[in-house]
């Protein structure tokens, strides 16, 4: 039983012997993942999304309440809808307009009223005058007769009564006249706004344009309350259109007007179009704690091919470097995974301290205050590889520019390790190389 024992340990020692001398010396090759470093151009940008806004829109409302009655015709001779195009003064809607023609009809009598008032106050006054004239040749007479036997004292107190009484009844027959002539001014104004909000009836287009929201259908009855009831919206001009584009406070001090703006939209697969910076806008907005700027982006939309309100991505670029060398950003995100794989040479190398791992994805258009960013790329050489520290420049997210006093363009950086597996027992030949 011993030694059954013993000769199964022998045999387990013998076996783990055995693979790992298998395994030492059977490792699958490794090869690695190479790219070139290339010479061209990298353009860095800021990359946001927004939506395309007319340049100028007016909000044509109501001012008056009613049933819309019809529509006007636009400038193609067809009924007013969406995207007919108007001119100035054209008629878009009309509103039932009964009420209001009376009112005009209310206010045109009461102002036919105030024009007798005022001549039966002038026939008033004329007639006050005759009995003042009247009144003063007999105070006249009385006076030079006086208090006598010809014209007693009673007679003579009437007469200078009524003398009073008649140059009051001229001031009274005067004021009539006066406030019959300021009736007149109430009337004419109360009839003026009756004609106008009659004319109110009649919706007319303010500028030149195009429809693009028409919300108001016939029978549909508005209401004007404290706010105009909004009835068509019109773009004075498609051919011009903006981007509002919401940018994030970290990118927004990079943008300033005139930056080239590349842009596509979804409905347009495949097209790009091109704008230019207008305004960062100042009143900014705060969503979870992450403050935005909305900034304009103005666009030539000659063609009309541009609809109001698609979404639109936007690249501001901000820096433009010509003639650089540059390599992907995974190729600074690499290093060897075993000591082994180095050149035997530059195995006692270690980074600087100011070596970064992660290439930056936020383009920049600044010039570093302080010392450039150092990164490590590994150079393949032949069956090794060997690390050099770059200093990096500007990013556009996929491939970073470098340089280095030793570092020439066609040199191979390393991307990643490719392991051969097919000498690995059990392992599926259909299988693809392993990668890491």
């Amino acid at each position: 039983m011993r030694k059954t024992l013993l000769l199964l340990i022998l045999l387990g020692l013998g076996a783990t012997a055995g693979g790992w001398y298998w395994q030492t010396n059977h490792k699958p090759p490794i090869s690695f993942r190479t790219a070139k470093i290339k010479r061209g151009n990298l353009l860095s940008t800021i990359t946001a999304t927004g939506t395309l806004e007319p340049e100028e829109v007016v909000d044509v409302g109501a001012q008056v309440e009613g049933l819309i009655q019809s529509f006007g015709t636009d400038a193609n001779g067809h009924e007013v809808d969406y995207r007919s195009p108007v001119r100035a003064n054209m008629v878009l809607a009309q509103i039932d307009d009964a009420v209001y023609k009376a009112d005009v009809s209310t206010a045109q009598a009461q102002l036919e009223q105030a024009n007798v008032a005022v001549l039966k106050g002038k026939a008033d006054l004329a007639q006050s005058n005759a009995k003042l004239a009247q009144a003063e040749e007999a105070w006249n007479r009385a006076k030079l007769l006086g208090p006598s036997d010809a014209l007693s004292k009673n007679d003579f107190d009437l007469t200078k009564a009524n003398f009073e009484t008649a140059k009051a009844n001229v001031l009274v027959a005067q004021t009539e006249i006066d406030q019959a002539k300021a009736s007149i001014s109430q009337s004419q104004a109360a009839l003026n706004k009756a004609k106008r909000n009659l004319d109110f009836c009649t919706i007319r287009s303010p500028v030149d344009g195009e429809i693009i929201d028409r919300r108001v259908n016939i029978g549909q009855t508005v209401v004007s309350s404290l706010n105009a009831p909004s009835l068509f919206l019109i773009a004075k001009d498609l051919k011009r259109i903006q981007i509002w584009a919401s940018v994030n406070e970290a990118d927004v001090g990079k943008i300033v007007p005139g930056t080239p703006v590349t842009f596509e939209c979804a409905a347009f697969q495949g097209r790009e179009f091109v704008g230019s910076v207008g305004k960062v806008r100042l009143n900014a907005t705060m969503t979870q704690s992450v403050v935005m700027y909305t900034v304009e982006v103005n666009v030539d939309n000659s063609d009309g091919a541009l609809l109001p309100y698609l979404t639109a991505t936007a690249h501001f670029l901000v820096q433009k470097d010509t003639g650089v060398l540059t390599v992907p950003n995974s190729a600074l995100r690499w290093s060897p995974s075993a000591l082994e794989e180095v050149a035997p040479d530059a195995r006692s190398w270690r980074p600087s301290e100011k070596a970064v791992f992660e290439p930056t994805s936020k383009p920049s258009n600044q010039k570093p205050k302080t010392s450039p960013r150092v990164g490590v790329l590994w150079l393949a050489d032949g069956q090794f590889v060997r690390p050099m520290e770059v200093n990096l420049g500007a990013s556009d997210g996929s491939n970073t520019t470098v340089s280095a006093a030793d570092l020439t363009e066609g040199k191979e950086v390393v991307l990643g390790e490719v392991v051969e597996s097919s000498e690995e027992p059990n392992q599926n030949p259909f299988m693809p190389p392993r990668r890491r």
